[in-house]
């Protein structure tokens, strides 16, 4: 881990599912965003990063990464699996529920699932792809249905030339699971919101759990 870093902080009970995890599935090592641009370059379908990465993104705050999250439409997912094919496997998990994309299997049943990527069978896992449902080809909010956007309104395009999701939206995302890195993307992440941004995600926030305790932090000036 590059010494600028501050190191990933995992609780007891997180440790103990990731090695149960690993030990079930194979362990992980994830590309960067950077090699995941260079892994998708001629890809002409839209998709861009998630989760810790986006946080990094818009606020500086640099943290140990686990694994690296993309995202894009499923519609678009025969289009991914053939960009990668002979060179890559691309696998659906529904559910920890695993088969792999290609052949018999062309798209997938659940425009809500996720897509593993790796090299072969003894190769670690590289990208994690949760999808995103679509509506007329318009990005839609997992976690809320009324919330459709075009990808513009809820992405954007940092220094590097990479699209990311906005951070307000990852940390609604993430606050059904308030790990400790969580809680310091969070941190980091009101530093930059404006207040429109910042009440969006107030409201997301209240919509999962009118108790959550996040709030006391968001509604704090």
């Amino acid at each position: 881990m590059p010494e600028d870093r501050e190191p990933l902080r995992r609780s007891s009970r997180e440790q103990r599912q990731e090695d149960e995890f690993q030990a079930l599935y194979g362990r992980w090592s994830p590309l960067t965003p950077m090699e995941v641009a260079g892994l998708l370059t001629g890809f002409d379908r839209p998709w861009w990063v998630v989760g810790g990465w986006a946080i990094e993104a818009a606020t500086g705050y640099r943290r140990e990464h686990e694994d690296t999250d993309i995202s894009l439409l499923a519609r678009d997912v025969p289009a991914f699996v053939a960009h990668l094919s002979g060179d890559w496997h691309v696998w659906n998990n529904v559910g920890g529920v695993l088969h792999p994309l290609g052949g018999q299997w062309q798209s997938v049943d659940d425009p809500g699932s996720q897509l593993w990527v790796r090299k072969d069978a003894s190769s670690p896992w590289v990208l994690d792809v949760p999808l995103t449902p679509d509506r007329q080809g318009r990005w839609t909010n997992k976690r809320d249905p009324e919330h459709v956007a075009d990808l513009d309104q809820v992405t954007f395009v940092a220094d590097d030339g990479i699209r990311y999701l906005n951070p307000e939206i990852v940390m609604s995302y993430k606050a059904a699971l308030r790990r400790p890195k969580d809680e310091t993307d969070l941190v980091a992440t009101l530093t930059v919101l404006p207040s429109v941004r910042r009440e969006w995600l107030r409201a997301a926030l209240v919509g999962q759990d009118p108790e959550h305790p996040w709030l006391a932090c968001v509604l704090a000036k």
